[in-house]
Formats: C-alpha cells, structure tokens, sequence
C-alpha cells in the first residue's frame, strides 16, 4: 500500500494549461482532493464528485463545489446532463460508465486522464483486471478526439505502471489553447 500521496500527478500539473483561467473543472472520483486544491489554486471553477463524504470534507476547504455522489450505482448517472470545460480523473477506472463520462466534457474541453495500467498488478494494488487499463485502452476510448499527449509505462517514486492522456473533445473552443512550451531540443 502506498502512502497518501497529497501532491497533485504531474501529469494534471503539466496539461492544465490547456485550460483558461475560471474555466469549469471536473475533479472526478476526487478523493481527498489534491487535484481540486491544485486546480482551485489556478483560478478554475472546480466540482470535486466522490462518494465518500469524509474525503469531501477536506475538500470543501479550497473553495470547491462538493457533490456526494456513487459513480458507479446502477440508474441515472449523477451528472447526467452537465458538461465541464475539463474533466479530470486519476487513479479511478469504471468502464461501464465510459459513455457517461466522456459526455461530461463539453465540446472543445479538455479530458486529463491517469490511472493503473495491466502491469502494474506484478507491483501492487490495484490488481484486478477491472482496474488496470489494458494497452492503449485511453486513446480507443478517445478514438475521435485530438490526442494532445499520451503516455503508457513504468513511473517510479513509488513504482507504478500507468496509462495517461490529454485530449481534446471535438467541437469549438470552450477555453483557450495556449502555446505548447518548446521541447529543450527545439529550444537549442
């Protein structure tokens, strides 16, 4: 088991630029709330969803909107109908909800995406299948989409195998693109 990791995922760090100042922000399945913290910091609008109520309290702090919701019960999805400028999600899998979520990215949004990827059950928890994404399952599931970035492998410190991405949903700008930062080998 690892330890509470408090820090937002680099990868969240790295593409919220993608996102305009106040833009809406959805931290889904969020936990204890790292990446609403870090996302309310940048001056984004954020909605952290997640069913357990006591890590919503330590996220009510930073200024988020909180919903208690349970993303994985059977009947109407708890935010059908809603759409966000992003949506976020680390270290959260439910297939079954595939559809549900992709509709919560409005047209031009920003989906971030990062969680445990077949692999990783040789290293620890999660192990089961239904938890590890399997080889390139994010970029299908964004099949239609602009791939802004994609990453599949080995991360350390604490070691872990991962799959993660940064899209954009098809359709007109909801926030602004910013320039992307040259790479050190174009900068030379």
């Amino acid at each position: 088991m690892h330890a509470l990791n408090t820090s937002p995922s680099d990868w969240i760090v790295r593409w919220t630029p993608l996102l305009a100042p106040g833009a809406q922000v959805l931290d889904l399945a969020c936990g204890s709330g790292r990446h609403s913290r870090w996302l309310q910091a940048q001056g984004l609008a954020v909605t952290a969803v997640d069913r357990d109520v006591q890590a919503l309290h330590q996220v009510t702090a930073c200024g988020a909107t909180v919903v208690q919701a349970d993303l994985e019960a059977e009947g109407p999805y708890p935010l059908a109908g809603r759409q966000f400028d992003g949506v976020v999600v680390t270290h959260y899998l439910w297939r079954p909800r595939w559809p549900a979520l992709l509709d919560l990215v409005a047209p031009g949004g920003v989906l971030l995406y990062e969680t445990f990827a077949a692999g990783h059950e040789r290293l620890g928890r999660p192990s089961r299948p239904d938890f590890l994404l399997q080889p390139g399952e994010l970029l299908r599931v964004c099949t239609g989409w602009q791939v802004i970035a994609f990453e599949e492998g080995l991360l350390q410190g604490p070691d872990r195998i991962v799959q993660r991405i940064a899209a954009r949903r098809p359709g007109p700008l909801t926030a602004f693109t910013p320039p992307l930062r040259p790479s050190p080998a174009a900068a030379g």
